[in-house]
């Protein structure tokens, strides 16, 4: 199909790729529990931009680039980390009635997802590495394959934030009575940003 070796396997791979916790997922999840079902598709939407960026960066070579010049890869990644465990700290730091550290605005929201996902250079290689995966050499068309492999990635995350989105809201209905649940939840989620930068920072 268009190229593509396994078109199910091609699907099934991503949406195991979605399901991995990580910081895109963190960033619906705390962006529904803020602002609710707006913002947080607002957020989802912030993700599948930047990984379309991400992505035709990646086919366009971005990663080859980054691998010859390993100052700006690393330089990239601290950024991310540093941007997450802002965040992070942020979060645990808040004290109750203050402002949210994510705004309710859904723009902000959109925007945070973004840079969450563009300052995770890693993610140009994992695409560099797993587009030729599913690539059929005798039948590849160029770039129409990417494009559908890249349309195929954006519905997916579409709905699988629409899911994420709705279940959280759901259960954020049900503990919105409870304010100590949810600032442990808060500091919970700033815990986990830290940790995501950390863990940015310091792999390679």
């Amino acid at each position: 199909m268009f190229g593509i070796a396994d078109y199910g396997a091609f699907v099934a791979a991503i949406i195991l790729f979605l399901a991995i916790p990580g910081p895109g997922n963190l960033a619906l999840i705390t962006s529904t529990g803020k602002g609710g079902v707006r913002a947080g598709m607002a957020a989802g939407l912030g993700v599948i931009a930047a990984d379309q960026v991400l992505m035709w960066a990646a086919v366009a070579g971005v990663a080859a680039l980054l691998a010859t010049y390993p100052a700006a890869f690393h330089a990239v990644q601290w950024l991310g980390a540093a941007y997450l465990a802002w965040l992070g700290f942020k979060m645990l730091t808040a004290k109750p009635g203050s402002a949210p550290v994510l705004r309710i605005a859904p723009r902000h929201y959109f925007k945070q997802g973004a840079i969450i996902t563009l300052l995770n250079p890693k993610a140009i290689v994992f695409y560099m590495a797993f587009f030729p995966l599913f690539v059929d050499p005798a039948r590849h068309q160029g770039l129409l394959t990417f494009g559908v492999m890249a349309v195929t990635i954006a519905v997916l995350t579409f709905f699988y934030s629409l899911t994420v989105v709705l279940l959280t809201h759901h259960l954020a209905e049900r503990m919105r009575a409870n304010p100590t649940i949810a600032r442990v939840l808060e500091k919970t989620a700033g815990v986990f940003l830290i940790g995501f930068g950390v863990k940015l920072a310091i792999s390679r």
